[in-house]
């Protein structure tokens, strides 16, 4: 597989244009890869293998938040077992770390355990970005970033899911 067909980036014509898909060079889902495998070494975790498909399925749903203007996870049973993660900021403005960095900065407020008691705000919403990401039997990933009406929208997919109340997550 190429890395360039991989992540796909999403462009707006016009604010009231649907956004239209462009695939992103191989070097930006290669960064997204890197960005997931560095807090799964952290955690002494295999790491994850990127996914064309998963990248497309994400490209859909990141097109439509981003015409849209509201982040909202997409139906379960549309997603075929994978799991997913959500992000919206300025279009432009934010670098891929900076994406990243609101899913894996929760890793602050994590604290291993049994889903969903694996937080230190006792609330699991506080960490379920950074869980997905280490969730131990996650073994793919796939990404992509959609812009439309001023904004950027990230989302990732992970297949098998993560966040399983009653599994263990964490050393």
């Amino acid at each position: 597989m190429k890395m360039a067909r991989i992540l796909s980036l999403s462009i707006a014509l016009a604010t009231t244009a649907p956004a239209a898909a462009s695939p992103l060079a191989g070097s930006e889902a290669a960064e997204f890869l890197i960005l997931h495998n560095r807090a799964r070494d952290a955690e002494r975790l295999l790491r994850l293998e990127w996914s064309a498909e998963l990248s497309e399925q994400a490209d859909e749903w990141a097109r439509k938040l981003a015409k849209d203007g509201r982040l909202r996870h997409s139906l379960w049973s549309d997603r075929e077992g994978t799991g997913e993660n959500l992000w919206m900021g300025t279009a432009g403005f934010y670098s891929f770390a900076h994406m990243m960095g609101a899913f894996t900065g929760e890793k602050r407020d994590f604290r291993p355990g049994t889903f969903p008691d694996v937080s230190t705000t006792d609330r699991w919403q506080d960490v379920a970005h950074y869980t997905q990401i280490i969730w131990p039997d996650t073994r793919k990933v796939g990404c992509a970033l959609a812009t439309a009406r001023g904004r950027d929208v990230l989302v990732c997919r992970y297949w098998p899911a993560g966040n399983w109340f009653g599994s263990k997550v964490g050393r």
